[in-house]
């Protein structure tokens, strides 16, 4: 049986520079492949996934697909009898020899059972080519042709180019049997059947949320989100550090000695890796973190937090207080993590924070924040982790009287609620209760003053030292309000008593 040749990769001259040689291709499998879908339609199924006319080298074969795939697809026959028409009207084939080469391209082909691999060499050259034109990029980049991007920056361009064209351009995935797809469905049933409280994912700390959520899963994009001064970066470090833990814990349970089978990261760009680790400190040795700033403590506090700090080192967590991060720098720091220490939970403080990719220039903010939890969403599947990424509302939300946030408030808040499976909204009654203390100021009366101060100690009684977290959206649950405990001496969230009102459970 014939063969398609491999493609060409130098000049006639041989190894030459890079400017001098020719660009990867494979006329001749392009032809072969052509002839076999003329020959057969059918044959199309075998590339219809995968291949499209921009990946032919030559530009006349890509018209020709064109036409063969507009034809199928709409479910008319394509074939020499039913395309020449089309083509001796456009006058695309007389650089090629006319209507007659479609013939040509008949007597062309091996055999209509090798289209597949027909295909799959067409599109390797095609991502060749996209190499070269990568490399291309990077040189005249380093040579000075964008001048405003650093070195850094280009190394960032350069691989966000290269995770785009292995995104776009892979031929990997397709169909997962429905068998497999059962038993995998099984063992998560059983992993859940199996845990305490039914907690198939990671466990976050917070037992209510567990319940609501089952834990965290891989591959999804959480979002918290809550106005300033709510807590958002206090309940993100709580369940970063409930899901540390629970990696310990899990370990532990498999036997002495046995390190947790990840890490969980968090990437904090408004707070230093120093600040988020005396917050850390203060939730977990309940030492208030601004007297600790201001060394306001005692010696038996001091001793306290140095046990705890102790403790809290062997804890498999990892901060990057980078500001400004890229998303392609977060996606090279994710991998490289996965594949040295093993990763299980990724945080992000804050969206809004972000920089898209090195050398992308998005024309308006929403697009660029598309881009930015796009990109999360993308690492998330691609690591299989969860990422939960904290994000800031709009200020619409103070002209409300019920100031409970809403979807529609999240800050371009199209492409984050589309991109997300799970939105969650933290929110503190006691904060905007704390605003509206009656003034003795514009009361007729003594008495109605003295009324509204009363209703207000009730309410703010009511509300002390509580927290809601609102899920508003969620893939693979329902939705509903959590209540939880909030300590603000030390920024610390737990699960609310809601027998002893007001109380942290045990």
């Amino acid at each position: 049986m014939n063969t398609i040749d491999q493609p060409s990769f130098v000049g006639a001259g041989g190894l030459l520079g890079l400017s001098q040689r020719v660009p990867p291709s494979n006329l001749q499998a392009e032809q072969a492949l052509l002839g076999a879908l003329l020959a057969n339609n059918k044959a199309y199924e075998r590339v219809s996934e995968f291949l499209a006319p921009e990946h032919f080298a030559d530009p006349v074969h890509g018209r020709i697909f064109r036409a063969i795939q507009r034809r199928i697809e709409a479910g008319q026959l394509a074939d020499v009898v039913t395309l020449r028409p089309e083509f001796e009207h456009s006058g695309l084939l007389d650089e090629v020899g006319g209507p007659a080469y479609l013939a040509q391209l008949l007597s062309a082909m091996v055999g209509i059972i090798n289209a597949g691999e027909y295909g799959r060499l067409v599109h390797d050259c095609w991502l060749r080519r996209q190499l070269v034109d990568v490399g291309e990029e990077v040189v005249n980049r380093a040579f000075g042709a964008e001048a405003e991007l650093s070195a850094k920056e280009q190394l960032e361009a350069a691989e966000q180019r290269l995770f785009d064209l292995a995104k776009d351009g892979g031929t990997d995935g397709g169909f997962v049997t429905f068998e497999r797809a059962l038993t995998d469905a099984v063992l998560l049933a059983e992993k859940a059947f199996s845990t305490p409280g039914g907690v198939s994912g990671l466990g976050t700390g917070l037992r209510d949320l567990d319940a609501k959520t089952g834990g965290l899963h891989g591959s999804d994009l959480l979002i918290l989100a809550g106005r300033p001064a709510m807590g958002k970066t206090a309940l993100a470090t709580k369940i970063a550090f409930g899901a540390a833990q629970a990696l310990v814990r899990e370990a532990q349970e498999k036997g002495e000695g046995v390190q947790p089978r990840g890490t969980v990261a968090i990437f904090s760009l408004e707070m230093s890796a120093d600040q988020l680790a005396t917050r850390l400190l203060s939730e977990a040795a309940r030492i208030s973190g601004d007297r600790i700033r201001r060394g306001d403590i005692s010696q038996r506090d001091f001793d306290r937090f140095v046990e705890v700090s102790r403790e809290l080192s062997t804890l498999p967590l990892v901060i990057d207080d980078t500001p400004a991060i890229t998303i392609s720098a977060l996606r090279t720091r994710c991998r490289r993590l996965k594949r040295t220490r093993g990763l299980e939970l990724v945080v992000v403080d804050y969206l809004q924070l972000m920089r898209p990719a090195a050398g992308t220039r998005p024309e308006s903010r929403v697009l660029e924040i598309s881009m930015i939890t796009q990109g999360l969403k993308a690492i998330a599947k691609e690591l299989s982790v969860p990422v939960i990424a904290l994000s800031q509302l709009s200020r619409q939300v103070e002209s409300r009287e019920d100031k409970r946030p809403q979807l529609s408030d999240l800050r371009e808040s199209g492409s984050i609620e589309q991109d997300a499976d799970m939105v969650m909204f933290v929110y503190r009654d006691e904060y905007y209760l704390a605003q509206r203390a009656p003034k003795e100021l514009g009361y007729d009366n003594p008495g109605k003053f003295e009324e509204a101060m009363t209703k207000w100690q009730a309410d703010m009684e009511m509300a002390h030292n509580k927290a809601e977290l609102i899920i508003s959206k969620q893939r693979h649950g329902p939705t509903g309000t959590i209540k939880l405990f909030f300590e603000s001496e030390f920024t610390r969230f737990g699960d609310l008593d809601e027998v002893h009102s007001g109380h942290e459970r045990p």
